[in-house]
């Protein structure tokens, strides 16, 4: 038996399940708790969840391709990509942070944005493999969305310190704003998603 065949519905802000009421027609439900409007599932969620997963992957292209630092030497400059970067330390003896620099701006957001699409296309298609495994799978692509930002970190931290006029100037380039882009668009694309349709498909089946 779940909350909604009890007739419980669960706040999206404080989270209190309450019994779902009966309000007069065209008017909406609210929180007994802090008053926000009560939903059995977030409204829209597939199609707002595929507006912002569809612009990340947009930004996502830019993000890489365009220079994320450009570093000014003695009169001569330098542009930087995110992946030009981590080869750079790579060959210069430090793997160590190349492998993460790798892992938190190019490996995660790309498994965010592939994971938050293979869920959305589950819950079209109506698929039962699995619900827990793919509600765990959500709950660390929303746990781990924030980390992404340690580029743009680093980025600001060398932006502030580096500031020598003509002998050494870093500067931001157009992809760090790319990148933040897609980092807090995966962020409100997960928190637009709503897990419980994952389970909506197995209550069906029981019905």
């Amino acid at each position: 038996m779940s909350a909604k065949q009890l007739g419980l519905v669960g706040c999206h802000d404080c989270h209190l399940l309450s019994r779902q009421q009966r309000p007069a027609s065209g008017q909406a439900a609210y929180c007994p708790r802090c008053g926000a409007t009560l939903h059995l599932r977030k409204p829209n969620s597939i199609a707002r969840t595929w507006a912002l997963l569809t612009a990340a992957f947009i930004f996502y292209i830019p993000a890489n391709v365009l220079p994320i630092t450009v570093t000014s030497s003695l009169g001569s400059k330098q542009s930087d990509t995110i992946m030009s970067g981590v080869i750079y330390f790579l060959l210069h003896g430090s793997p160590e942070i190349a492998v993460v620099i790798f892992t938190a701006s190019i490996f995660i957001p790309i498994c965010k944005l592939v994971v938050m699409a293979y869920l959305l296309v589950s819950v079209q298609r109506n698929s039962r493999w699995r619900p827990r495994d793919r509600t765990q799978l959500y709950r660390v692509v929303e746990g781990i969305g924030r980390w992404s930002m340690v580029d743009i970190y680093v980025v600001t931290i060398l932006v502030a310190l580096v500031k020598l006029g003509f002998f050494a100037d870093i500067e931001a380039g157009p992809a760090a704003l790319y990148f933040a882009a897609v980092v807090v668009i995966s962020m409100l694309a997960a928190q637009s998603f709503d897990p419980r349709l994952i389970w909506d498909a197995l209550e069906e089946k029981h019905e």
